[in-house]
């Protein structure tokens, strides 16, 4: 999920939850007085016209372009790396897991994009890798990418999307407001934040109903000169294509690093599977699909060489990785696990090349053209959950006809990496490494 309130200060905002979600903060400081008497709960009846389908249609195309959410794919994905090489660099993150939605950070600057001018938008939408596309064609791939990606089926569950939050009495632009709701899909609705604990307690109620009801109190606290908060979201719930079976679960040595192991549930299953081991670079590859459009892909690096493979990763390898690929059956060991990660991005994003949103010279007068704004605060939060069935419990067991040829093994039982991706619309919606699976 993807919050950002102006003018607040974050705390844990984390409830565990039994599926895989982000959450990102982004929160903005007024420099001058607020405007008076305006209520924009009118505003969120009043929207563009939008790509609608039936629950079994195919999706639609935007303006006759099936394929115009792949124009960020690229993009998005090398911001990804770029991100992780930042993150995984940082001293305190050594032996600790790293997991987060890239798809939901590109997507939150790109809302945030939507209200700033001047260097201030150049330099996100360049740190995002869009110098080379308009605004109409980064936001119009959004609004489309958004379709695409409305999986609600009994198997799979992913849901995009946003909210806005906006302190009674203030008043943005509305041309922002109607960009928000149009491209992005967020809900705008007011908020008294001159009364902190009723507006904590409107926004909480907003994040339930877009979780169903998983989280129920993300936000904490808020700061009574708070402005607006603007949310954005990925929710996915899935089960696996083909559930590990319970009875095989057993426990297993995790291998942190040389000098320390852990005591893991370790899942089993042998079947055929999408694998490839890449001997010139260190890594075993293995694809495990959930039910739809989503699969789980996982990169194993040999035993002391995760460092060079991780300094080298780019969309690249994952591409190369992909078209290497073969059915083939394998013996797959994984561990149950149940993590979370939280970063501070406020940093890395100055370092990154996003720095006049952070200073009193920011212009969002794209988002008010009376009150001086600057971004304070970027926080992000996503928690991944793996077990037999994936989130939900499976009632079918699937059979496989397997060759009668030894299988390959698969052993996750040292740090490896993951990336949850959508097939459709090629999208990295979370990528990380789990360096110790029993840490929450």
């Amino acid at each position: 999920m993807t919050f950002f309130p102006i003018l607040a200060r974050g705390g844990k905002m984390w409830r565990k939850i039994q599926c895989c979600l982000t959450f990102a903060l982004l929160l903005m400081v007024a420099l001058a007085d607020h405007d008076e008497g305006h209520d924009h709960g009118e505003h969120s009846a009043d929207h563009h016209h939008h790509l609608h389908h039936g629950k079994d249609e195919p999706h639609p195309s935007h303006n006759g372009e099936d394929d115009s959410c792949h124009k960020l794919s690229p993009h998005n994905a090398d911001f990804a790396f770029t991100l992780y090489n930042k993150l995984s660099s940082h001293a305190d993150a050594k032996g600790k897991n790293i997991f987060f939605s890239p798809l939901s950070i590109s997507m939150a600057l790109s809302m945030l994009a939507l209200g700033a001018k001047g260097e201030t938008h150049s330099e996100i939408f360049s740190t995002l890798g869009y110098g080379s596309l308009t605004e109409d064609q980064v936001n119009e791939a959004y609004e489309h990418l958004l379709h695409m990606l409305d999986h609600s089926q009994e198997a799979m569950l992913l849901e995009t999307g946003g909210g806005l939050a906006v302190r009674e009495g203030f008043k943005p632009v509305d041309k922002f407001l109607k960009d928000l709701q149009h491209f992005y899909r967020t809900e705008a609705f007011s908020v008294d934040f001159s009364k902190p604990e009723v507006a904590v307690e409107e926004i909480n109620k907003f994040i339930a109903k877009k979780t169903k009801d998983t989280i129920t109190d993300m936000v904490k606290s808020l700061d009574q000169d708070t402005i607006m908060v603007l949310i954005n979201y990925i929710y996915f719930r899935g089960k696996w294509e083909k559930p590990f079976e319970v009875e095989h679960t057993h426990k297993a040595d995790f291998h942190v690093d040389e000098n320390t192991k852990v005591t893991v549930d370790m899942m089993k299953r042998t079947g055929r599977y999408d694998f490839y081991q890449d001997w010139d670079n260190f890594t075993s590859v293995i694809m495990v699909p959930y039910k739809g459009n989503t699969s789980m892909m996982i990169v194993l690096p040999d035993e002391g060489k995760l460092d060079e493979v991780e300094k080298h990763l780019s969309k690249e390898d994952l591409k190369y990785w992909h078209d290497k690929l073969f059915r083939s059956s394998v013996d797959l060991h994984m561990p149950k696990f149940s993590i979370s990660a939280s970063f501070s991005l406020g940093d890395t994003l100055k370092e990154l090349g996003i720095v006049q949103a952070f200073s009193d010279n920011a212009d969002f007068s794209g988002m008010s053209e009376e009150t001086k704004l600057k971004a304070s605060k970027v926080l992000h939060q996503a928690v991944l959950k793996v077990d037999e069935k994936g989130t939900e419990a499976a009632a079918a067991t699937t059979i496989e006809i397997m060759p009668m040829s030894l299988p390959d093994t698969m052993n996750l039982n040292r740090p490896f990496l993951v990336f949850i991706v959508e097939d459709s619309t090629k999208s990295i919606l979370f990528m990380g490494k789990i360096t110790n699976p029993t840490e929450q």
